[in-house]
């Protein structure tokens, strides 16, 4: 019997082999909105999801890839299926806790490097300074991983983590989210949000 992850993360992750062509396949997935594709993530594994967020599925989380699919499920997933909503956000809490106690299993190690940006994203999400801190070590430790032709995307990645912990240094949370959370904003944040490349 087939784990029951593994239709999630062959549609995550795609067929392709090598980081660079996995990228090119599936980048426009994770990255950006895109209504089709939430549609398809709401349909496919909508239910999973609901699970996910009530706690369920913790059995999943037993093996490396296991662990990887219910924190997509957590994290990735949630900002595709409820967009613009607080429920986008339902997941980060629970994510961050499974990250953080299969980071000191050393999950993450018997993932492939690719796979690992997903988890190290979940800190990357954190409005948590020190998680932030975490999120640019764990970035940093793929690149002497990988060839140089394959770096580009862990580069991007690890630039992407830099600026999301320089956001949380300055105001201590995500000024993009306080409209969907119903926070008010300081005039700083107001004026920062005016910025190119303020809002992930």
């Amino acid at each position: 019997m087939l784990a029951p992850w593994l239709p999630l993360l062959e549609w995550w992750f795609g067929s392709a082999e090598a980081p660079t062509e996995v990228v090119k396949a599936r980048e426009k997935l994770w990255f950006g909105k895109n209504t089709a594709n939430d549609t398809e993530a709401r349909e496919r594994f909508g239910a999973l999801v609901e699970q996910a967020l009530a706690g369920g599925l913790t059995e999943w989380a037993e093996t490396p890839e296991g662990w990887l699919a219910l924190i997509l499920l957590l994290d990735q997933l949630p900002r595709m299926i409820h967009r613009d909503t607080p429920q986008a956000f339902a997941g980060d809490q629970r994510a961050r806790t499974l990250v953080q106690h299969g980071l000191k299993l050393g999950r993450d190690q018997h993932l492939n490097p690719l796979e690992r940006t997903f988890i190290y994203l979940v800190l990357e999400h954190s409005e948590d300074l020190d998680v932030q801190n975490q999120a640019i070590a764990c970035f940093s430790g793929l690149l002497p991983l990988l060839p140089a032709t394959d770096r580009d995307y862990f580069r991007q990645s690890l630039d992407y983590a830099e600026r999301h912990q320089a956001i949380i240094a300055r105001f201590g949370r995500f000024p993009h989210r306080n409209e969907i959370l119903g926070r008010p904003s300081t005039a700083e944040e107001i004026e920062f949000l005016k910025e190119p490349g303020s809002r992930f």
